[in-house]
Order: structure tokens, then sequence, then C-alpha cells
């Protein structure tokens, strides 16, 4: 185990608890909590991830916390999905999303990249209205 397990572990329990109780509800759309999930789940998990690779000394994961990150993270971005109304089932790496999170400095951009929820509207589509 890394130095960085209990932390994950920590993470994967909030992120099953989070997705396990918005399955239940009846939600409706809720742009704030999707936001929220990403700030105080998915990003976390990413930021955890980035840490452990580029905190001045490589901390390699054991296969069960790799695993415990990435998939805490794809339970965020599941119930960002879902707070915007969409359905998925997300199977990103944590390595892809930390690159778009340090390429583009915002969680909520690396979510909407990897998910594409909500959609973007296009140039055209803007300039047609």
């Amino acid at each position: 185990m890394s130095r960085y397990g209990p932390r994950i572990a920590a993470l994967a329990r909030q992120a099953e608890r989070d997705r396990e109780r918005l399955e239940t509800e009846e939600s409706a759309a809720d742009p704030e909590a999707a936001r929220e999930y990403l700030s105080e789940g998915a990003g976390q998990a990413i930021w955890c991830y980035v840490e452990a690779r580029t905190g001045g000394r490589f901390v390699a994961f054991s296969e069960a916390e790799f695993a415990a990150i990435e998939r805490a993270m794809n339970d965020w971005l599941e119930c960002y999905a879902r707070c915007h109304g969409v359905e998925l089932e997300a199977e990103f790496t944590v390595r892809q999303a930390a690159e778009l999170l340090l390429e583009t400095r915002n969680v909520v951009d690396t979510a909407q990249l990897l998910t594409g929820v909500p959609e973007r509207r296009t140039q055209s589509a803007r300039a047609s209205r």
C-alpha cells in the first residue's frame, strides 16, 4: 500500500455512497450538485493521482489502489452526468483525466471533455440563435 492508500480508500467509500444515494433519488437536473461532485469528488481523485505522479517522487499505487481511485473518479463522473439528466457508464482512465485537468486547469472542463455532458454548442449553432 502506498502512502496514498488511506486517502484513496476514503475517496472510494465516499464516491460509492454518493453514487448509491443518487441512484435511489428521483433527481431533477441539478447543475450545482454536478459541480460539487466534480470539485469535492472527481477533482479530488484526479488530483490525488497527479500529486502521486508529480510530487517530486513517483509513487506507485498498488493494483487495488489504482482500481479504487479510477472507480471513484468514474463514479463521480456518472453522478455529474446524472445531474445533467444523462445516464452514463463512465470508464475513463485517471491518467486521461489527469492530462486533461493539467491542460484545462478546470475540473468542469475536464468532465465535459471526458463525458460530453453537457453537450457543447458549436459556433454555428450559437451564430444561428
